[in-house]
């Protein structure tokens, strides 16, 4: 049985083969398509979606960590532990379907910004799932639903402006990832760990480039990276597309 198969049993898929570039495409196709079919009245329907959506990734990553619990990785906390950058989905679309405003503007703001960007990032360099397993594998399955999904809500809260993002928002940002990276960095000192990939080199990723740059300081130039750029990336290209919208309106009437 290929879906939950143990590491070395089928050969893995590998990055930028023809089976990565098809999981691309597909999940690229899968975004269009429920972008295009959800229909949004109100404020309040995409709310329901991140519900949903926070249900369906919750249980997709619940069974991620039985199976690494029953293939014998319980000793190895980077399998399982749900403290990445990406996990943060979870978190964050728990408070973005919570009453408290404060909590739920937090998890809104996630979900605007490092939720697109992070998506994308792994969709591209999907190290995590594709270096050790196959294709039809569940962890594959897995990883890139749960980024495609990142992706979905990213478009849909900025497509029907769900918030709006302002320059005041990196505070609620930058606050998560850092608590994040904190809890992260305890856990990573003591059991020799590399969640939110703060603590070590990551040789198959670009990240190790930053960590040759970096040496000592690494850990913190990681958090601050992590804590800035996506938020900025997407503040960013909202500016320029509300710019070019309101030239255009400007020059029609």
């Amino acid at each position: 049985n290929m879906i939950f198969a143990k590491p070395g049993e089928y050969k893995a898929c590998g990055l930028f083969t023809y089976q990565h570039f098809s999981l691309i495409i597909c999940t690229a196709i899968g975004i269009f398509l429920a972008v295009k079919c959800t229909k949004i009245n109100d404020k309040n329907d995409i709310r329901k979606i991140i519900i949903k959506t926070t249900i369906l990734v919750w249980i997709l990553e619940i069974i991620k960590i039985i199976f690494n619990f029953k293939i014998g990785n319980g000793n190895n906390i980077n399998t399982y532990v749900p403290l990445y950058y990406c996990s943060i989905l979870l978190y964050a679309g728990i408070f973005s379907s919570l009453k408290n405003k404060f909590i739920k503007r937090v998890g809104d703001v996630f979900l605007a910004t490092g939720g697109i960007v992070a998506g994308i990032v792994f969709i591209i360099f999907p190290t995590t799932s594709l270096l050790t397993y196959p294709i039809f594998h569940y962890i594959t399955m897995q990883s890139f639903i749960f980024h495609g999904a990142m992706i979905y809500l990213g478009i849909i809260i900025n497509k029907y402006k769900y918030i709006e993002i302002e320059k005041k928002d990196i505070l609620y940002y930058a606050g998560l990832i850092l608590v994040i990276c904190i809890i992260a960095y305890i856990i990573n000192s003591i059991f020799d760990s590399n969640l939110m990939f703060i603590s070590k080199d990551f040789t198959a990723s670009p990240i190790t480039i930053l960590y040759k740059a970096t040496g000592k300081a690494f850990p913190i130039v990681m958090t601050l990276g992590q804590m800035t750029i996506p938020f900025y990336i997407v503040y960013g290209l909202k500016q320029i597309i509300n710019k070019k919208r309101s030239d255009t309106e400007y020059s029609i009437s």
